[in-house]
């Protein structure tokens, strides 16, 4: 959808202009004097999803209009009481999710045109220009290319329970394209991103107000309650894609990195959440690999995990180009005492420095996910000796169903 009712015309005048609201300095005014509305008008799923991608952005300018030096301790009651409402009907948090900003925030330009960057664009936007449309529809052209490993998911499973090795293979090979095509489109962030933009404009308006020192007691939602309730900024660890690969494949994310990832679930759509558990409640996709011992099976389902390494390793490389790089050159500067606002990166918050806008230790974080990633690999010279032995997979190989997993953390 890509208007709402015209009764909710007060949100949208604002939020279609929240960035030049933002930098005239008058966004938080504007939303104060906003009448407080009922959400009942909203009926459709797909309106439901546009008022929160709404109230979203309106959100985050708000909170962060004055950057991180200047921040509010309560949201206002005529944006927080529906925020919240919406909110609830949907199963998603009060605040700016991959799912509102990536998957509900484009409309292609010419609607028989083709889906590609040229002939999209945003519904609505935040600071950032060029580089912040960039930066949502290329995650976006990420989540088109894994449609069709989205699609043989089911095959594969059904392949497993039905003992259809051949079922599995050829599934299995579309997965390790789509991933590949993954891996491709992310390419395109270099070309339609600037990273001291990203780092330096863009990543405030993504972060939350839950492991953040420039809002440690978190936001007052006005009217629901008056303790502050804390939220993590957005993350492409609220991706299903990688979740969904991840138990299908068997990865296991221990301790931090497994618990950051499963309470990014909970900033997913519930029908992405329950997709993703109902993979996890699967028989085990690697036992049945090895008890097959076929090796047309073995080399595919080990293209998978080569596949899906090659993608956590090039987004590490995004990483390092739009975060740690410019936080090194922003860090520079400050120790020359020069963080004028000449340079794009010396307006990034500091408070953001070694971390993603989701709140994890970026760069720890994203290669114990990789690593963790190629423990499920499946040496193709052992199939015969394992054949051999026993038909059965040995204990702990059991692919277990309660840890998760994640796209990470540019975003």
């Amino acid at each position: 959808s890509r208007e709402l009712p015209p009764y909710y015309q007060p949100w949208m005048d604002i939020a279609q202009h929240v960035t030049e609201l933002i930098y005239s300095h008058t966004l938080r005014s504007h939303i104060l004097k906003m009448p407080l509305l009922n959400t009942r008008f909203l009926e459709s799923h797909r309106e439901l999803r546009l008022a929160h991608l709404a109230l979203s952005v309106m959100t985050m300018g708000y909170v962060w209009q004055e950057g991180e030096n200047d921040t509010v301790k309560i949201l206002p009651r005529n944006l927080a009481v529906p925020y919240w409402k919406v909110s609830q009907r949907l199963g998603l948090p009060p605040i700016l999710t991959h799912a509102d900003a990536v998957l509900a925030n484009w409309k292609k330009r010419d609607p028989h045109g083709p889906f590609d960057i040229e002939n999209l664009e945003l519904l609505v936007t935040l600071p950032g220009g060029d580089s912040v449309r960039g930066f949502f529809m290329v995650t976006l052209l990420v989540e088109l290319a894994a449609v069709p490993a989205i699609k043989s998911i089911p095959l594969v499973i059904n392949g497993v329970q039905c003992g259809d090795a051949e079922t599995v293979t050829s599934a299995l090979e579309e997965i390790s394209q789509a991933m590949e095509g993954m891996t491709d489109a992310l390419k395109l962030m270099h070309a339609y991103v600037k990273p001291d933009v990203f780092y330096g404009i863009i990543r405030i308006y993504l972060s939350g107000w839950k492991d953040n020192s420039s809002m440690p007691a978190g936001l007052v939602y006005e009217g629901i309650q008056a303790e502050p309730m804390e939220y993590s900024g957005g993350s492409a660890a609220q991706s299903s894609l990688l979740h969904c690969f991840d138990e299908l494949l068997g990865v296991k994310h221990e301790d931090n990195c497994g618990a950051f990832l499963t309470r990014m679930r909970n900033y997913m759509p519930s029908s992405h959440k329950h997709l993703i558990q109902d993979i996890s409640l699967q028989p085990s996709l690697r036992g049945f690999v090895q008890q097959e011992a076929s090796e047309l099976l073995t080399a595919a389902f080990q293209l998978c995990v080569t596949k899906l390494m090659a993608l956590r390793s090039y987004h590490i490389n995004v990483v390092s180009c739009f975060i740690t790089v410019p936080a090194a050159r922003a860090r520079q500067l400050r120790r020359q005492g020069n963080s004028s606002q000449q340079e794009t990166v010396s307006r990034a918050p500091t408070a953001l420095e070694e971390t993603g806008t989701g709140g994890s230790g970026i760069m720890s974080f994203l290669k114990t996910v990789r690593d963790r990633t190629r423990d499920v690999s499946l040496p193709l010279d052992n199939r015969a000796m394992q054949k051999s032995t026993n038909g059965a997979q040995p204990q702990n190989t059991q692919y277990t169903t309660h840890q998760t997993h994640l796209q990470t953390n540019t975003f």
